[in-house]
């Protein structure tokens, strides 16, 4: 039986696909670089999602102020699933969360047009203590989707969800660990 928080991703067996959305500088300078440098912070938590779709939905394909430029960041397994070892959940206890290098929440995933499905995406917050370690040891690439994305948006809005969901990361069940999926799902979600 499927579960309802299971993490969908675009992965191989050597790294996993995550997306952020961010204004300009912070994108053309990562992008420079090849990894993430100032003006990118180094002092707060960063959420990285697995899921394209909730990215979309979250920075509005790309027109929120400030999530102007979609960067696909290619992380590696090893990685991703230290972040997961380390994670907490949002919904656990406040103490344990006030703690914890990486947080972990669950939202519900989105359809190309927006709308709520019926299983959950994960998202997940490496703390300020860990982001060095996300920048520079586990991201292995970054990406510049922005213009993909605006391509999917106008396709969308000119109602084409169907030639616009084409252009999107193909993503698919990530198999985790046992120990790390009853580490990140919520308590009682298969």
């Amino acid at each position: 039986m499927s579960s309802q928080y299971e993490i969908r991703a675009a992965y191989d067996s050597h790294g996993i696909t995550v997306y952020q959305a961010y204004p300009a500088p912070i994108a053309d300078a990562a992008l420079r670089a090849g990894r993430f440098v100032a003006p990118f912070s180094f002092q707060r938590m960063t959420w990285i999602k697995p899921s394209f779709r909730w990215l979309m939905h979250r920075s509005n394909w790309a027109r929120k102020p400030g999530q102007e430029r979609v960067l696909a960041v290619r992380i590696s397994r090893a990685g991703w699933e230290e972040a997961l070892s380390r994670a907490v959940l949002t919904t656990g206890d406040p103490a344990a969360l006030a703690g914890a290098a990486v947080h972990v929440q669950w939202d519900p995933e989105r359809s190309v047009r927006g709308a709520a499905l019926n299983h959950y995406s994960i998202q997940v917050g490496v703390g300020r203590h860990l982001v060095r370690t996300f920048a520079d040891e586990w991201t292995t690439g970054i990406t510049d989707l922005t213009p993909q994305v605006r391509k999917a948006a106008a396709l969308i809005q000119g109602g084409q969800a169907a030639r616009a969901a084409r252009l999107l990361p193909c993503e698919r069940v990530y198999p985790l660990p046992p120990a790390l999926a009853a580490r990140v799902r919520p308590c009682g979600a298969g």
